[in-house]
């Protein structure tokens, strides 16, 4: 394509931006997410920070009592340790949930469930498993003890909620955003505005621009929430940080764009074929379908201990995907090889679908009175 085609497009994108993001509501909208995310991160990791000092197993001296002391001191939390005389009756305690940990002395620490792949253990018994490889005044120790754990790795709960919480806000923003552009279309169309603006412009510009313009206002929320959760979760000392949480968000970022883009392109082309706001829901509806399936079905996945095998599928199908792809990642049902997969395969089609509603809208944006057909609104393409 031709500079000056990008240029006019940029034009309209920069119009979209400057009544989208001088918008009141917009303003409000984004404050309101960042101060949930806010919440959602500091207020666990302050209330954990106030809680009872860890408990933790020693077997084999009293060097093992200043060790565990002196991992308290370097993570800054409260930890008791408690001797115990035999190992078995300290994995009893452990494994019935009265201890945080046990350590071994000089020869490994032990926590009840070992680490999800990807993972690190808790901070606490990394600390423990450094400084007992070269004594409780250790500095950097190049081979710290091994961290065993007593059960078998499961993403940890806070993990799945952090998925639970992405996933509902791919499904708001992509809503939200997907209703403003159709909203847009429609009022453009219904007062003939839209017949000035082709008057200069061709209709994929326009469609392509008021795409990346209010994208461009989406992109802005979503750097926000994120930079919300890194710097709140670093603030605090959140776990999330040191668990599989952080990568979840990462992903879950990943497809607010893409399935922003994915979505909201069949937004703008359905919008373009109807003339009144009142029928505007009518048209979208059967567009927000796939998504609205995977997002009611994750909260049924998300506590579950592996999700179902149709519902992994659906992490690979693009309309279902930023939802579904993000869930199973939460919860372990694919990994990150997956995921990347998943986002090839979504920006394939996001392409394809482009082209096509850039067509669609081209045939009905200037069509007013009874609604479009697809058949019609289809037509050469």
């Amino acid at each position: 394509m031709r500079r000056s085609w990008w240029t006019a497009t940029g034009l309209v994108a920069r119009r979209e931006w400057n009544e989208r993001i001088g918008a009141r509501s917009y303003r409000i909208t984004t404050v309101v997410l960042v101060a949930a995310v806010v919440l959602a991160v500091g207020i666990p990791a302050l209330l954990s920070g106030s809680s009872k000092p860890h408990k933790v197993g020693v077997v084999g001296g009293a060097q093992g009592i200043a060790t565990v002391r002196a991992a308290g001191a370097v993570i800054k939390q409260k930890v008791d340790p408690v001797p115990y005389a035999s190992l078995a009756g300290a994995q009893r305690q452990l494994r019935a949930g009265h201890l945080s940990g046990v350590y071994v002395v000089g020869r490994r620490v032990l926590i009840k469930q070992a680490p999800a792949s990807g993972t690190s253990s808790p901070a606490l018994a990394n600390a423990i498993a450094q400084l007992g490889a070269g004594g409780a005044h250790a500095a950097a120790i190049a081979q710290p003890l091994p961290v065993h754990g007593l059960e078998r790795a499961a993403k940890p709960l806070p993990t799945r909620l952090t998925g639970m919480a992405v996933a509902i806000l791919i499904y708001i923003l992509v809503l939200t955003y997907g209703q403003r552009i159709t909203s847009g279309v429609v009022e453009e169309k219904s007062s003939r505005v839209v017949e000035i603006l082709l008057s200069s412009i061709r209709p994929a510009q326009l469609l392509i621009g008021k795409v990346l313009g209010i994208g461009a206002t989406a992109l802005v929320q979503v750097a926000a929430l994120v930079a919300a959760f890194f710097i709140v979760a670093s603030a605090t000392g959140s776990n999330v940080l040191h668990g599989a949480a952080a990568g979840v968000v990462v992903i879950g970022a990943l497809w607010m764009v893409l399935g922003y883009a994915m979505y909201c392109t069949m937004f703008a082309a359905a919008g373009s074929m109807v003339s009144r706001e009142s029928d505007a829901n009518n048209i979208t509806f059967p567009v927000v379908i796939p998504l609205l399936v995977a997002y009611v079905l994750s909260f049924n996945v998300i506590f579950s201990a592996s999700g179902p095998g149709f519902y992994k599928v659906l992490a690979y199908i693009p309309l279902t995907a930023p939802i579904a792809s993000t869930v199973e990642y939460a919860i372990g049902g694919i990994g990150v090889l997956g995921v990347a997969i998943s986002l090839v395969v979504s920006a394939a089609l996001t392409a394809v679908l482009a082209r096509v509603a850039a067509k669609i809208y081209e045939n009905s944006i200037l069509r007013t009175g009874a609604r479009i057909s697809l058949r019609e609104a289809l037509r050469e393409v």
